[in-house]
Parts: structure tokens; C-alpha cells; sequence
């Protein structure tokens, strides 16, 4: 019998795919620290539904951002942002429209029946380094 509370049925995830998982847990912190310092605030980190998972939705007044995290140690196989496919791009917008069905502002700085424009980022982190293109989709 599988241990409860462990990814992959109960087995321990390979060197590798915990070397990810560290990864993509430093690039999330790294971007949400780039949006902090530009006076956003984070709303949500790794939001989930049964459809996916959202890395970050940050928010400042008048702006609702929605952004995908891509963590890369180096750029050998190809930048952090081009695996943001456009069959990706869909799926966030789909998440994006889950998640304000189910937030009416309260939870977020600009507060309840505020109007604000939604953005779809993309947090390309690459050694320490973070780039994020706005507006990316």
C-alpha cells in the first residue's frame, strides 16, 4: 500500500525530479520577490483547481497579474519563456477565468467590484537572474 501524502503513488521522486521541484520552488520565490519590489503584492502562490495550477497572481491598484514561472539553470535547451507554448498560454487563460469566477476582489488590494486590467506575464529565471516579460500573452 502507497504512502498517503507523497507525489507519485507513494515513491520517492528521483534525484532529478527534486532537483525541479527545488528549482521551480527558488525561480517562484525570486519572481515573486521581482513583483514585491515593484510594489505588487502577492495574492496567490501555486493556486490550484482539478484544471492546473497558477504560480503566482500578483496585484497592485487598477492590475491583476497572472504570471507563469519558468526556471531554468542554464539556457542550453532553450530559454525559460519558450516553453510557454501556446496550447500553455490557453490553459492559463483558462485557470485565469477559474480563478476570478472564484474571487470577487475581496482578497485582493484593489478590494471588492474594483475594475482592473488583467495582465498575463511570464517569469523567465535563469541562474539567479530573473526576467519578466510582461504582457507576454
Amino acid at each position: 500500500m502507497a504512502a498517503a501524502g507523497r507525489a507519485g503513488g507513494g515513491r520517492r521522486p528521483s534525484g532529478l525530479a527534486a532537483h525541479r521541484r527545488r528549482l521551480g520552488e527558488r525561480g517562484e520565490r525570486l519572481a515573486a520577490a521581482w513583483y514585491e519590489s515593484r510594489g505588487y503584492t502577492v495574492v496567490a502562490r501555486n493556486w490550484r483547481c482539478r484544471e492546473g495550477e497558477i504560480d503566482l497572481v500578483v496585484a497592485r491598484p487598477g492590475e491583476l497579474v497572472f504570471c507563469e514561472v519558468k526556471a531554468r539553470s542554464s539556457d542550453r535547451f532553450g530559454t525559460p519563456a519558450e516553453a510557454v507554448t501556446p496550447a500553455k498560454q490557453r490553459r492559463l487563460r483558462a485557470l485565469a477565468a477559474r480563478f476570478l469566477a472564484g474571487h470577487d476582489g475581496a482578497a485582493t488590494p484593489a478590494g471588492p467590484g474594483c475594475r482592473r486590467a488583467v495582465r498575463f506575464d511570464v517569469a523567465a529565471v535563469t541562474g539567479g537572474r530573473v526576467e519578466v516579460l510582461e504582457a507576454a500573452f
